[in-house]
């Protein structure tokens, strides 16, 4: 399952403010919202108020990307879905409101994952549609100069798209796990009673929010099994759904039960931001753990779970992981 390439590839996409922009706390949900309403205006073909009962909805890029569409009941391993993970994730600006300057540069990333890659050039028109038109309540705008595809968070980036030569450059567009440093062999320690225990840390650098029955778990309530639970499952949906790659479901089952004979040690704390939700026309107080979380175990375990949490630092995890909370990296 991790012996082969994966399609997820990660875009940085630079632009220029052409007037000062006031960013918000977290300018996750303003892009989302922005990228959405670009996307749509450009790809929809029939013009329709709305997706559900669409003709064109399971092979329209936006509905398959922004709204993709659940399988029909009882199509699925795991169980009947609502909805199903969006195969994008915006990476915003470093958490922090600031004022931008004129000719300042703004830059974000966003990651795509199985068929939504196949429609890159489509998202960079939307994107750039997007920032010419405007952003925020005040639509600042913003012209696209860059976009630049980061194949680890290590290598150096390869620009495949500027203003100035739109056509996009041939990229691998893929990930690779054997590629990779094994953070299970080299992040590791020998515990106190001289076994093989081992241990990974996380550095949530977003608001990572899990959620039990609807309610969000605070730092004393987060376990091992919880975040790993967590990252499996979106995984498998997101590789099933959008890769057509099958035993996911199987796989994330099995390792969510291995989490479960891992401990750890946190030091995390709870993040509140806001957000205006211009579909229920309010703000909304949403939140997060940040800080540094620590698995412990068997080094048999964690070598098992490590590919996932790998994985995991494109994909994020938690609520609201597509406009970029639950990011993580993990110790080198």
């Amino acid at each position: 399952m991790f012996t082969r390439p994966h399609p997820i590839a990660r875009y940085r996409f630079t632009s220029i403010v052409q007037q000062p922009l006031q960013l918000p706390d977290f300018a996750g949900s303003l892009l989302r919202g922005q990228f959405g309403a670009a996307l749509r205006s450009v790809a929809c073909m029939t013009r329709a108020p709305a997706c559900p009962g669409c003709p064109l909805i399971q092979t329209c890029p936006y509905s398959r990307i922004f709204e993709a569409p659940p399988p029909p009941k009882g199509q699925h391993t795991l169980q009947d879905f609502s909805q199903i993970p969006k195969p994008y994730i915006i990476e915003p600006p470093t958490p922090g409101a600031r004022l931008l300057a004129a000719g300042e540069p703004l830059v974000f990333n966003l990651v795509l994952v199985g068929h939504a890659i196949d429609q890159l050039a489509l998202v960079v028109f939307a994107l750039q549609r997007m920032l010419a038109q405007g952003l925020t309540r005040q639509r600042v705008p913003a012209d696209l100069v860059q976009v630049d595809w980061l194949a680890t968070e290590a290598d150096s980036a390869q620009t495949i798209w500027t203003a100035s030569q739109p056509t996009l450059a041939a990229h691998a567009a893929s990930l690779n796990h054997l590629n990779s440093k094994s953070i299970a062999t080299s992040a590791v320690s020998t515990g106190a009673t001289g076994q093989n225990d081992v241990k990974i840390a996380l550095n949530i650098q977003t608001p990572l929010r899990l959620q039990h029955q609807g309610k969000p778990l605070g730092v004393g309530q987060l376990t091992p099994r919880a975040l790993v639970a967590a990252i499996a499952r979106r995984t498998a949906l997101l590789m099933e759904f959008h890769t057509g790659q099958s035993g996911w479901g199987e796989a994330a089952r099995a390792i969510t039960h291995l989490s479960e004979t891992l401990s750890d040690t946190q030091d995390l704390h709870w993040f509140d931001w806001t957000r205006y939700s211009s579909r229920q026309q309010q703000e909304m107080t949403l939140g997060g753990v940040l800080g540094t979380w620590t698995l412990h175990g068997s080094a048999e375990a964690l070598a098992q779970i490590e590919p996932w949490l790998w994985l995991g630092q494109w994909l994020h995890v938690g609520k609201n992981a597509t406009m970029g909370q639950g990011c993580y990296t993990l110790n080198s």
